[in-house]
């Protein structure tokens, strides 16, 4: 009888160590739900850097000042009188709008130096009958360079031409007008697109290069 109680007392054992052993080992899928919940309640999210400003953008890289640029008169090597002023005003209105350079007097501190000239004005026909002409058109090419005022170094030379046209009609007083208002108005593209294409060169960074000298043609001496 001892025998089969011992027997009965080590069968109830094992079964209470089942018992025991299930209630504190759920199953592997409850234990991983667990475990993903407890993970979750510590992850923390950490942003390094200088983080998101308001509005989403980032901040901006310091400005860099524009060039101070001094704008000489033009010197008119045409035969058309005055034009000199207005030409040169005109560049002073597009430069200071559409240059990204500051447009500064001859008084005051300046990196860079225009200087310029309008080498040629000519008035072609453009159509005639047997007797008169009909239309003709105002053309002028201007020639305009750039130096660095502290070391006198050529950074910019450009030439650039404009064209307008008028109708002739039978009041030569009056065909003197339409003909200033052309070379008014060639006069304004030749400085609108002298502006723009300093602006590419000095967004290009192409300013701050030196420009190639061509090679003289005198021999050196020997």
């Amino acid at each position: 009888m001892k025998t089969e109680d011992s027997m009965k007392w080590l069968s109830n054992n094992r079964i209470l160590s089942v018992q025991t052993l299930s209630v504190l080992s759920p199953q592997p899928s409850v234990l991983l739900l667990v475990l993903a919940l407890l993970a979750g309640c510590g992850y923390q999210f950490r942003v390094e850097g200088a983080g998101p400003t308001i509005g989403g953008s980032t901040a901006a890289a310091p400005a860099v000042p524009p060039p101070r640029l001094v704008l000489r008169t033009l010197e008119n090597k045409s035969f058309e009188p005055n034009l000199e002023t207005r030409y040169t005003n005109y560049l002073r209105h597009e430069f200071s709008s559409g240059s990204g350079a500051q447009i500064v007097s001859e008084s005051e501190a300046a990196d860079l130096v225009l200087t310029g000239q309008i080498l040629s004005v000519s008035v072609p026909t453009l159509s005639f009958s047997q007797t008169t002409t009909l239309e003709s058109r105002t053309e002028v090419v201007v020639m305009v360079k750039v130096e660095e005022t502290r070391t006198k170094r050529l950074v910019w030379t450009q030439m650039a031409k404009g064209s307008s046209e008028f109708y002739v009609t039978p009041d030569l007083q009056f065909n003197r007008v339409l003909q200033n208002r052309a070379l008014e108005q060639a006069g304004r593209f030749v400085a609108e697109d002298l502006a723009s294409r300093f602006l590419l060169q000095l967004e290009s960074g192409q300013l701050a290069k030196p420009i190639a000298t061509p090679p003289s043609n005198n021999p050196e001496p020997r």
